[in-house]
């Protein structure tokens, strides 16, 4: 692979180390985000989205309808998979502060779309708002896709 300038971003080592927090409800809110993603994003157990995500859930990715129903009812399509203990992505690090928590990612983008064999890595962000002990608001790096050809 070959990288642009800078430093190739890399995943954390131990993702547990990531959740813990000095402050207790810092902590729960980064345990939340980690097994929100691990249930419901990866393994798409969309029975479990009501557990973490509040009914009025607002999506700002571009690419899905906002609200709970929106995401969980695209991911009921995808094939449902074993509850594994980590984030099969490549995490970065998780950030709680206040009701927000972002993690990051490892992303590997194609310097040339034409040619996929050159690329580069960044950092992919998701950022989630808790409210009430759920997630409220969901922000990411993601643009408005293609429309298929």
């Amino acid at each position: 692979m070959r990288t642009a300038m800078g430093v190739p971003v890399t995943p954390a080592a131990d993702q547990a180390a990531l959740l813990q927090s000095a402050d207790p409800r810092l902590a729960r809110h980064k345990q939340l985000v980690y097994d929100f993603w691990r249930e419901v994003l990866q393994a798409h157990h969309v029975e479990l989205g009501p557990k973490y995500m509040q009914e009025g859930y607002i999506q700002h990715n571009p690419n899905f309808p906002t609200g709970r129903n929106g995401i969980l009812d695209f991911l009921a399509r995808l094939p449902r998979t074993d509850v594994l203990p980590t984030i099969q992505r490549p995490l970065v690090n998780i950030v709680a502060e206040g009701d927000l928590v972002v993690l990051s990612f490892v992303d590997t983008r194609p310097i040339d779309p034409p040619d996929s064999t050159h690329t580069y890595t960044t950092t992919a962000f998701d950022m989630f708002r808790i409210d009430d002990g759920k997630l409220a608001e969901h922000w990411d790096t993601m643009a408005l896709s293609p429309p298929p050809r």
